[in-house]
């Protein structure tokens, strides 16, 4: 197996390629352009935040609110993604880190500014939220640079569904436009880790396979350290923003068995024989999982329709 040093270097041309693909392929925009000022006024001292002051179903509210403090939280996933496969200040995965980061912290940038002009959310809870968040630091460890990439591949077409579905389902145009803007980020982020996901398989396919089964298996969308994420994830599932269904099928089936090909990879070791199959046997439970849930869900609907 090789060294995360020799892994680095043998990608090391791979990600040259992808960041220039990323460079060129990255629109320029500017938060201030996207928030609709003219809603906004001062809050007043002792001001109280009502719900009735933005309707908006309680399952977007409590995706935006999720949403945003995980953006929140980039200075520690600067820390970990430069920590495990960033460095010197003058290679390409330092530049892609920085990169990166820029990127992110835009998105923080405009859904903050959307929030607090539109008040669509309490802005006392979301500054504590916020506080309680970057003060834990919780964001995922990675103990080799191919658990890195094959989980920020995942997390950020996560990322870019969740976001995406909050937009479509939010009533408010403005509003919309914000989260497909940031989603459209978040895809192109999550194409650079794919791509190099697909590279390490081409260099080393146990690895690989050995790293997507860890993560396919133990993946959890960031969040945990925000207060109340818990009832936050399970209103956000109820939702259908984004639950077993929606990570089966638009990110297992799509990346896992269609992009990275698992079920037809060779030349695997005994080991990672082994992760392969029992990555499968969890994408199927998953997917049975979702199957079931969206089937509660639809008859919850047809019986609140009648």
């Amino acid at each position: 197996m090789p060294t995360d040093a020799g892994l680095k270097e043998a990608l090391g041309p791979v990600a040259r390629s992808l960041v220039d693909r990323h460079l060129a392929n990255a629109r320029e925009w500017f938060p201030h352009e996207y928030v609709p000022w003219e809603r906004g006024r001062a809050f007043e001292n002792g001001y109280e935040w009502d719900v009735a002051e933005a309707p908006m179903d309680e399952a977007v509210r409590s995706a935006l609110f999720v949403n945003l403090l995980t953006e929140d939280n980039l200075p520690h996933y600067f820390w970990t993604i430069d920590r495990t496969f960033g460095g010197d200040a003058d290679d390409v995965w330092g530049e892609w880190t920085r990169r990166w980061t820029a990127e992110e912290g835009r998105h923080s940038i405009v859904i903050r500014d959307y929030l607090t002009v539109t008040r669509a959310v309490d802005p006392v809870a979301l500054e504590r939220g916020r506080m309680i968040q970057v003060s834990k630091g919780q964001v995922p460890l990675f103990e080799s640079i191919a658990e890195g990439l094959c989980y920020v591949a995942l997390q950020e077409l996560a990322t870019r569904i969740s976001h995406g579905n909050t937009g479509r389902m939010m009533t408010d145009d403005v509003g919309r436009k914000i989260m497909a803007r940031v989603a459209g980020d978040e895809n192109l982020h999550h194409v650079f880790y794919r791509d190099l996901v697909s590279a390490l398989i081409e260099l080393d396919v146990s690895t690989a396979v050995i790293a997507i089964d860890q993560n396919v298996r133990a993946f959890a969308m960031p969040g945990l350290g925000i207060p109340g994420f818990d009832a936050h994830a399970r209103a956000i599932a109820a939702a259908g923003i984004y639950d077993y269904a929606v990570h089966h099928d638009q990110i297992l089936q799509p990346v896992v068995l269609t992009a990275w090909k698992l079920p037809e990879l060779t030349g695997l070791s005994p080991e990672a024989e082994q992760a392969r199959d029992r990555c499968l046997a969890h994408i199927e439970r998953v997917g049975r999982a979702g199957r079931h849930l969206a089937e509660k869900r639809d008859g919850r609907g047809e019986r609140k329709a009648s």
